[in-house]
């Protein structure tokens, strides 16, 4: 495996074309490379990586365009919507910065073009070699296509989700320009073909099909079934404005078979590039020897690193539909969780991808681990806290959990460490049985530490001893309940009143059971040792042993 180089910014500009993006102003060259993404916030702290591509959501005027810019001098590019206010003093930074300033369509979404950037940065990053020979990535040929028919080209999955596209996507029409922006073909275009009966005459041919559409607002389109044997792997499909030639319609049916050739490769590569970076981010947050090594092929950074701990809370979405046969639903819900996990895993990838291009994130077991690059400048756990806390808030509709962070991995070797702390804080996360919730590992330390010492305690068989095994074992033989007041007592600090309320009995009754347990324990309330040996007691043990 090696890592392929990012895209630069000309190579994006074509791939996108003028339909999403166009040059504002230029500083006579664009093959900066790209390494990531950025989303511009007045109000977080502005830590741009090198080569960043920055969306800059809510900058307009050429004042503020020139103020970013003097922020940012190592960016690959700024991209604001249009129109660009571009006058001498933009220009000016430009040159001085060699930053492009990019103008960004209305119609299109900050969230819309994040996810093009991003999916254009991630094409191929863990190729193997000889990958782009003859079959080459799906937008290189989509561009192929394209040059060869004369016309915009989208690649789609069966679902009519854009895998690829062509440049010239602007020829076409609105159809295709709102599917471009939202990789995926709009409802409403899709019941217009399927009133058409396009797909049907789609997939029962092997040749590629003329769809005429009633909608004068829509041009016509070609479109041919991208087939494996019998399976169906997805489609092409050109927006064209009459029939293709024999000629033409011979060179789709050839890109059919080279796409499906590259679907299936990518598809089978998918679970292989996956268990290799599991195992390549394994032997980095194991430390040792191998280390360097794994971490050089991940391309991720050798020093100031934080591990990011996360986990599922909730079980999957059960879909219904449970068969008579108990284990064909266990494998079924097997597989719906190792899939669940998978697609939170992706999109952990994904969030620390966009904080820094050199982050890296695989799944080992249940658990979700991320190394995130962390920029000097101090607080850099509270900082990894914050991700971790953006990850949840947004994949919170469809994913219930927690995360725990590190402690600042200053070198590799202090990489195994911060994974401990990680997975020390997510365990704290679970034992308070809360959900959503990112922890770093300096902030529940204590609280770790007794978990630790429970486990000592639970491997050596040790029990609770003294006043606290005494009233144990009196509400236990007499059905009392004379730990849930000591317990209340102490969580009030000595507030009689207040932990009378919490257990639902008059302050006197309270009294009267403080005053038993103090009996039969031979528990001094007053000696602050006397009480800090029996509140760990309670912690380490239990309230119920």
């Amino acid at each position: 495996m090696r890592i392929r180089p990012r895209a630069g910014l000309g190579r994006i500009l074509d791939d996108l074309g003028t339909t999403v993006l166009d040059v504002a102003a230029s500083p006579g060259h664009l093959d900066a490379e790209v390494t990531g993404v950025h989303i511009y916030d007045p109000l977080d702290e502005l830590i741009v990586a090198e080569g960043a591509m920055v969306l800059a959501v809510g900058v307009q005027g050429a004042a503020e365009i020139c103020a970013l810019l003097a922020r940012v001098p190592h960016a690959a590019g700024v991209v604001v919507k249009l129109p660009v206010d571009v006058d001498e003093r933009v220009r000016a930074a430009v040159l001085e910065t060699g930053v492009a300033v990019l103008g960004l369509t209305r119609a299109a979404s900050w969230a819309q073009v994040a996810a093009l950037l991003r999916s254009l940065l991630a094409e191929g990053d863990l190729a193997e070699p000889g990958d782009e020979g003859a079959h080459g990535d799906l937008f290189a040929l989509a561009n192929a296509v394209c040059a060869l028919l004369d016309a915009p080209v989208t690649i789609e999955d069966r679902s009519s989700r854009v895998l690829a596209f062509s440049g010239r996507q602007e020829e076409a029409d609105q159809g295709r320009v709102e599917t471009v922006l939202g990789r995926q073909v709009p409802e409403r275009y899709l019941r217009l073909l399927d009133e058409q009966g396009a797909f049907k005459r789609l997939y029962q041919s092997r040749e590629p099909v003329y769809i005429e559409l009633p909608d004068d607002s829509v041009i016509n389109r070609v479109a041919v079934a991208v087939r494996a044997g019998d399976e169906i792997l997805g489609s092409i499909w050109v927006a064209v404005r009459e029939p293709l030639t024999p000629q033409r319609q011979r060179a789709l049916a050839d890109a059919a078979k080279v796409v499906a050739l590259r679907l299936l490769h990518e598809r089978a590569g998918a679970g292989t590039q996956r268990r290799l970076r599991a195992d390549l981010l394994s032997t980095v947050l194991a430390g040792g020897a191998d280390a360097a090594e794994a971490a050089g092929r991940l391309g991720i950074a050798t020093g100031r690193l934080c591990v990011l701990a996360a986990e599922l809370t909730g079980p999957p979405a059960d879909p219904g539909g449970r068969s008579e046969n108990a284990a064909t639903d266990y494998a079924a819900d097997h597989v719906r969780s190792e899939s669940e996990r998978q697609r939170f895993c992706d999109a952990l990838a994904l969030h620390v991808a966009a904080i820094h291009p050199k982050a890296a994130a695989a799944l080992a077991g249940s658990v979700a681990y991320a190394v995130l690059p962390l920029t000097p400048g101090g607080g850099e756990e509270e900082r990894a806290v914050r991700v971790a806390e953006s990850f949840l808030a947004r994949v919170g509709p469809r994913h219930a959990a927690n995360v725990g962070v590190g402690r600042l991995a200053l070198n590799l070797a202090q990489v195994a460490r911060s994974r401990a702390d990680a997975d020390r804080a997510l365990r704290v996360l679970r034992h308070r049985g809360v959900t959503g919730q990112a922890a770093g590992y300096t902030a529940v330390h204590f609280e770790s530490l007794l978990l630790q010492v429970a486990d000592v305690a639970a491997a050596e068989e040790q029990a609770p001893t003294g006043p606290y095994q005494r009233l144990l074992e009196h509400d236990a033989e007499h059905g009392t309940e004379l730990v849930a007041t000591l317990g209340a007592y102490l969580d009030a600090f000595g507030d009689v009143n207040l932990a009378a309320a919490r257990v639902h009995v008059h302050p006197n009754t309270f009294r009267y059971r403080l005053k038993r347990l103090t009996e039969i324990g031979g528990l001094d309330l007053g000696d602050p040792d006397a009480r800090l040996t029996v509140q760990l007691q309670m912690r380490i043990f239990g309230r119920r042993h």
